[in-house]
């Protein structure tokens, strides 16, 4: 008997300028995305804040790239960078940004593959890697090595 009135409607009366009205309260209809107005979607949209997100970085970029090409290559206003292998440009570019604050031109990415090595009679690989290298805007700079 308990769980049949559970299920029933619910029937409440008011009193209306002395009159009594019987009110019966209907469940709630879900609206789906597409059917509401635009109007009160445009309106639900959060202001864009830009923020540095950092926790993105060390998921990009492994480590700076420090040889003898990459010193020449800050003249030209180049930065080298390891990569994880899964990254694009698109990924590499918004962490740069957010973590030093500088303007990205462009990217060019490099496949370094993995070599062969000989110890005596064991034979073995180092390990490839990917490499980017990152045009700044003139007159920007990118501190890789704290003096």
């Amino acid at each position: 008997m308990f769980l049949k009135d559970i299920f029933k409607k619910k029937k409440t009366k008011e009193k209306k300028e002395g009159k009594e009205v019987k009110v019966v309260k209907k469940p709630i209809k879900q609206i789906k995305p597409s059917e509401r107005p635009k109007e009160v979607i445009s309106e639900a949209k959060p202001a864009k804040i830009k923020e540095k997100r950092i926790d993105l970085a060390w998921k990009v970029l492994k480590s700076p790239h420090i040889t003898e090409k990459a010193t020449d290559l800050t003249g030209k206003n180049q930065y080298t960078f390891k990569v994880w292998p899964r990254t694009n440009k698109v990924e590499i570019k918004k962490a740069i940004e957010d973590l030093y604050g500088v303007d990205v031109l462009g990217i060019k990415i490099i496949n370094i593959p993995s070599k062969r090595r000989k110890l005596g009679r064991t034979l073995g690989e180092r390990k490839g890697y990917k490499k980017a290298i990152v045009k700044l805007k003139k007159g920007q700079k990118i501190e890789v090595l704290p003096r």
